[in-house]
Order: C-alpha cells, then structure tokens, then sequence
C-alpha cells in the first residue's frame, strides 16, 4: 500500500468513525448480536430488521478504536443494499477490500471483522428459527 492509498483508507475510515451510519440500537428488532474482542476491549452490538428480501432496517452501538466502529459503519452501509445470502457470503477479505486491503496485525484483524461477525452470527441464529 502506497502512501496515497494509506491517505484514503485513513479518510474512509476517520469519516465513519466521526461520522457513523446507522448508529443506535433498532426498538423490536428481528435480531440483536454483539461481538466482544478480549484482547483490546472493544465492542460492537447489531441490531437488526429482517425481511424475506433483506436488512430493512439496522444500527449498531460499540465502545474501541477507530478500525472496529468505522468498520461497523461500513458494514451497517452496504448491508442496506446486499441480500441475506450476499451479507452471508462475505469474508476477511471483503472487509480488508472495502479498507483498500490495509494491512492489519492479529488484534486490529478482530477489530475489524468484529461487526461482520456479529451480523452473521445474528442472521444465522435468526434465519434457523
């Protein structure tokens, strides 16, 4: 990564942090899922509206650095336009792709697949029901 793709990561990633989508928890949710990362402390919760179609409605809370809620941001936007299949078959490298494939160490890794775990252990539990 060069240093002007360092710079737009740094941009993405600080506009979700200061600016986050879709944060707070939904009142009657379909579901609720949270994920914990021992290691540094942080925290993200999803809560969820589901439909046949999709994520009607969702937000998050969560308390860390600036990987694990900017990442719960981007995770809450483009599950607003993805299937409950797409958002199933999402992986570590859609989220390093949508943070232009910065480089993570272990614990910033669990940072930043903390959201997209939360919301498909969620749909999971909800989808068995």
């Amino acid at each position: 990564m060069g240093v002007d793709d360092l710079g737009l990561y740094q941009e993405l990633l600080l506009d979700h942090y200061k600016n986050p989508r879709y944060r707070g928890l939904l009142n009657n949710p379909s579901l609720t899922s949270e994920e914990y990362n021992p290691s540094c402390g942080d925290t993200v919760e999803i809560s969820c509206i589901v439909t046949d179609s999709g994520i009607q409605e969702i937000g998050f809370v969560g308390a860390g650095c600036i990987i694990s809620q900017a990442v719960a941001s981007i995770v809450a936007e483009k599950s607003m336009s993805a299937t409950l299949d797409e958002i199933l078959s999402w992986n570590k490298e859609s989220v390093l792709s949508w943070i232009n494939n910065m480089t993570l160490g272990p614990t910033r890794m669990k940072c930043a697949l903390m959201a997209l775990e939360a919301l498909q252990s969620g749909l999971r539990r909800y989808l068995k029901k």
